[in-house]
């Protein structure tokens, strides 16, 4: 019968503010009743009847082999050892663990400065209260992990849940104008992590550089200059000069927005030119270095350069010829010397003689290789 078993209950964890199902059960039992007590040792259920005044708490099943409970809205407090009891003499009792996950809330991003300027400290903190047990923080840059500060862990004045903060300090600069920050939190209530994301904006001053369109400028030709420039805020009018002065020939040197066009170049044109660009914060600029090229001197240095490369051409061609000739030459003495230099070696009584042998050997081969030639 039910006097040597005890009930069968498991453990169970929830998250707060779903429903919690407590079972116990027998195998064998006589009409003895089962009862439900919660953590302060308050009777749950008795059988099928309700003990406690809890509009949370309801009936799911009772019969003679299982009395299950349900705990709807699980708050944290009702997290403890539950207790099934069998009522047979002695009682039985088997205890249940009910285990209340925390929600952490949606994370906080403070220290936000907009706008930052280039060179500014910046401390990101990221706040997130109401876990248990203590969420995990952790940081993005654009998506990739960063290594941040320790994230501080503290309790709530609950005592039931934690507070978790973690904090991110870095000097900015231009690159970081327009990264998203993302504070990521992890915890065994959430399916995916909890993300909140901050995008900073960073002033700077103006970075300048100039492309150009021909790699080797010529009398005659047309050159472009594009003066690029990226700054925060966008920086005012591009402004050109030419060796410390104003651009000597503004018929031919024609300024549209932050391009400069030289039509016509010549030797005159010769120079360094600078493009300058502002914003509030400061002045950013460039320099390109022109030198004009003659087409006709440039065509004369092909020509010889064509004559020197067919020259080289020529002599590696003919030094490949003589070591592939020496190279066979080679292979057929060396030949010769292994097929002959140890005959009469190898009956030799002694070494002096074996190497007299040898001698003939190789001498007798000499001549045998001058009749066949």
């Amino acid at each position: 019968g039910s006097q040597g078993q005890f009930p069968i209950t498991q453990n169970v964890t929830v998250v707060e503010g779903t429903s919690a199902n407590m079972t116990c059960r027998v195998d064998y039992n006589d009409n003895t009743s089962l009862q439900w007590s919660n953590p302060a040792q308050q009777t749950l259920f008795f059988g099928d009847k309700k003990a406690l005044r809890d509009h949370r708490i309801e009936l799911v099943l009772a019969s003679s082999q299982e009395l299950t409970i349900r705990i709807n809205d699980v708050s944290l407090s009702d997290e403890g050892q539950y207790t099934c009891s069998l009522f047979t003499m002695p009682v039985k009792t088997t205890k249940a663990f009910l285990t209340v996950l925390g929600v952490p809330a949606r994370p906080e991003i403070t220290g936000i400065t907009k706008p930052a300027t280039e060179d500014d400290i910046i401390t990101l903190t990221c706040t997130t209260t109401g876990s248990k047990p203590a969420a995990r923080i952790q940081w993005l840059r654009n998506d990739k992990e960063v290594q941040g500060k320790r994230g501080t862990t503290r309790v709530n004045s609950t005592g039931k849940s934690f507070t978790v903060k973690s904090t991110l300090q870095f000097k900015v600069d231009r690159w970081d104008d327009g990264v998203a920050y993302t504070c990521s939190v992890e915890h065994e209530s959430l399916v995916d992590p909890y993300l909140t994301t901050e995008v900073l904006e960073v002033h700077y001053v103006p970075h300048l550089e100039i492309q150009h369109s021909l790699i080797i400028p010529q009398e005659g030709q047309y050159l472009k200059l594009e003066c690029v420039s990226i700054g925060n805020p966008v920086p005012d009018l591009v402004l050109w000069s030419k060796d410390g002065g104003e651009l000597p020939d503004i018929e031919r040197m024609i300024v549209e927005g932050s391009e400069l066009t030289i039509t016509a170049l010549n030797k005159t044109d010769n120079g360094t030119y600078r493009c300058e660009a502002s914003n509030h914060l400061g002045t950013g600029s460039a320099e390109y270095i022109l030198f004009v090229y003659d087409p006709n001197a440039l065509g004369q240095h092909g020509t010889d350069h064509a004559l020197i490369g067919g020259v080289v051409a020529v002599v590696v061609f003919i030094t490949l010829c003589l070591i592939i000739v020496l190279g066979r030459y080679l292979a057929r003495h060396k030949g010769t010397y292994l097929t002959h230099e140890a005959k009469g070696a190898e009956d030799a009584p002694d070494a002096d003689t074996a190497i007299i042998n040898a001698e003939g050997n190789h001498m007798h081969a000499e001549e045998k290789k001058e009749y066949f030639i």
